[in-house]
């Protein structure tokens, strides 16, 4: 797992649930182990090194930087993944239809969504005129992979966009308060577990700056985000636990496609939001899967 233990949005009750389903429980006919990297890279290293060693049947992988780290350490212990951008170019596999090798799963957060967050972030704060990009380079997801649809849906919605790298807790305030200078400025919270880790103190500086800003998982909505829109994440973890079921029942990993998200949700802050003054339109909000009052 790439995020901490106590993050809200691990998502582990529905992977375990699904499992159970399928006829799988862990401490009678499976047995589980946990790591959590807590979105430090040296860690999620040690770990995947940790995992691979006991020689499991299968592994679970959960974000771009711990199936990285489990790639360096195994080519033959099957590994199913769940949110992870873009397994092509991150040398993961060799095609969707086709994985070959030892790695397949479920791919999250498809580049499209970054030029819905643009467009979400212009109809939640009409007044945007600039977004930062908030992102760790050496934890998120590569970022040229979102800039294709962000610059697009910037150039439509009149929005400048700028990268806002940080490698740092203490280099996120100044992010922020650049980007609440001057009228106009909101931020974009990149998919990152650096970012999920922090998600308390980047919401709490978006707060108290009054800089609106989107999200990439509905956990960071849920905890006092103006707003987010991403695929639904337990979804997928269901999904891959019915991977992990048929890898364990004899199935080559190597066959089993790669598969694109289908179902997406957007959940709003209205507390935040009111706290921000803005006023959502009707149809933004007939829209939400989730209106968070």
């Amino acid at each position: 797992m790439g995020y901490a233990e106590s993050d809200p949005g691990s998502y582990l009750v529905a992977f375990r649930g699904a499992l159970a389903k399928l006829g799988w429980t862990d401490g009678s006919n499976l047995r589980i182990e946990l790591r959590w990297g807590a979105a430090d890279p040296d860690r999620i290293k040690t770990f995947a090194k940790e995992l691979v060693d006991l020689r499991p049947d299968a592994i679970l992988g959960v974000t771009t930087p711990v199936i990285s780290a489990l790639a360096r350490e195994t080519q033959t212990i099957p590994i199913v993944f769940a949110i992870v951008v873009d397994p092509i170019s991150n040398g993961f596999v060799a095609s969707l239809a086709h994985p070959g090798g030892n790695i397949t799963g479920f791919t999250a957060l498809d580049s499209a969504l970054g030029g819905k967050w643009v467009g979400l972030l212009k109809e939640i704060a009409p007044h945007t005129v600039r977004a930062a990009l908030l992102f760790n380079p050496t934890t998120a997801s590569p970022l040229q992979i979102y800039m294709p649809s962000i610059q697009s849906a910037a150039t439509s919605f009149a929005v400048e966009v700028s990268a806002a790298p940080v490698h740092a807790k203490d280099e996120i305030e100044g992010v922020i308060a650049a980007q609440a200078r001057n009228p106009g400025g909101s931020l974009i919270v990149m998919p990152d577990i650096f970012n999920r880790r922090n998600r308390d103190l980047i919401i709490a500086l978006a707060a108290r700056y009054g800089v609106p800003a989107i999200y990439y998982n509905r956990s960071l909505a849920e905890s006092g985000g103006l707003i987010a829109y991403s695929d639904d994440f337990a979804e997928e973890y269901r999904q891959a636990a019915g991977y992990i079921d048929r890898v364990l029942r004899g199935s080559k990993v190597g066959e089993l496609p790669i598969r694109q998200p289908t179902k997406f949700e957007l959940v709003i802050n209205m507390k935040t939001a009111k706290a921000l003054g803005l006023t959502l339109s009707s149809g933004l909000l007939s829209i939400a899967d989730e209106v968070i009052e």
